[in-house]
């Protein structure tokens, strides 16, 4: 049987009923397949011109082998696994969905925040031991008097910057964008020079920013020495930001007071990481962007996104754009 013009490559989800909700709507079949190869996708998925994709490696090897195959949608808002030069080079409209876990996430950071700064996890662990003594907890802070440093502020940036000033946090932040064209920001979060401002008057630093080659490995030995002495540290956007090694330097040194990490550099984290040797750090398995209604919108968009393209509409979430 002839493969339909859109494939759902691969993606760990437990159905598609949502996706088939929406090409069932507009009259269009798809296939669901379990590639976790490059080799399967090509062997699998010929004819196909838009696939729905979630982890498998999309370039030039794809592109060359499948030549039908006009557009990507990416279940996520990174397209880390998307070689964008080939996809524009091959005439590949690349797509994510930005939106669909923005508070998810915010709020990830925020529980994140609040376990380390008010000593939850640690001293929740503590408690259950046998150890009834709010001793074992100092120091902690109001978060009043706390400034909190974002390095990166789009939309997670900003919906995090929320939470934190309702908390009476003074939010100070650093984004290449800030005073360009089209970046609009609430007029409480103080906009900063450069990074190292940030991470020199931050109590507490959370990254919300994307990969790039220029970002990868930003928080190195030269970043956490520039940070105050015991403050915290929050990565939700993405594992490669960070010099994992680095970071468990600064935590073993006291440098850092804690570090909330819901994205690591290869998942799973291993068991045997120096990280989990430290009290005052919280791992989460990456799943900030989830939520029941997030989960359901994210599908339901890349699902929307291809149809647009299929119908020859303006796609809504363009990554790059694709030489004709």
């Amino acid at each position: 049987m002839e493969n339909p013009k859109i494939i759902i490559c691969d993606c760990d989800h437990k159905d598609v009923e949502t996706e088939k909700a929406v090409f069932d709507a507009a009259g269009m079949d798809f296939k669901w397949l379990h590639c976790t190869t490059q080799e399967a996708v090509i062997e699998q998925c010929q004819g196909a011109v838009c696939f729905l994709n979630q982890y498998t490696r999309m370039d030039k090897k794809i592109f060359e082998a499948i030549p039908t195959l006009k557009f990507i949608v990416r279940y996520g808002v990174g397209v880390d696994n998307v070689n964008l030069a080939d996809a524009t080079e091959y005439g590949v409209q690349v797509c994510n969905v930005p939106d669909y876990g923005t508070n998810e996430v915010a709020d990830q950071a925020l529980g994140l925040m609040l376990s380390l700064t008010r000593k939850v996890h640690m001293i929740g662990n503590m408690t259950k031991a046998g150890v009834w003594n709010y001793i074992e907890a100092v120091p902690v802070h109001r978060l009043s008097t706390r400034t909190v440093g974002l390095i990166g502020a789009g939309r997670i940036g900003q919906a995090f910057a929320h939470r934190v000033y309702a908390l009476g946090c003074k939010v100070i932040a650093y984004d290449a964008a800030y005073g360009k064209p089209g970046f609009q920001a609430p007029d409480y979060i103080e906009f900063k020079k450069s990074a190292d401002e940030v991470l020199a008057q931050a109590d507490i630093l959370s990254l919300h920013c994307g990969l790039s080659p220029e970002t990868k490995g930003m928080m190195n030995d030269a970043a956490f020495a520039k940070m105050k002495e015991g403050a915290y540290f929050l990565n939700v956007a993405r594992g490669g930001l960070v010099d994992e090694e680095a970071l468990e330097r600064a935590l073993s040194s006291g440098k850092l007071a804690g570090a909330g990490i819901d994205v690591v550099c290869a998942e799973p984290l291993s068991k045997d990481s120096p990280l989990f040797q430290h009290e005052n750090v919280v791992v989460t398995p990456h799943m900030g962007w989830y939520s029941e209604e997030s989960a359901v919108e994210l599908n339901r968009k890349c699902a929307e996104e291809t149809v647009r393209f299929l119908k020859g509409e303006p796609v809504h979430y363009p990554v790059n754009t694709p030489k004709k």
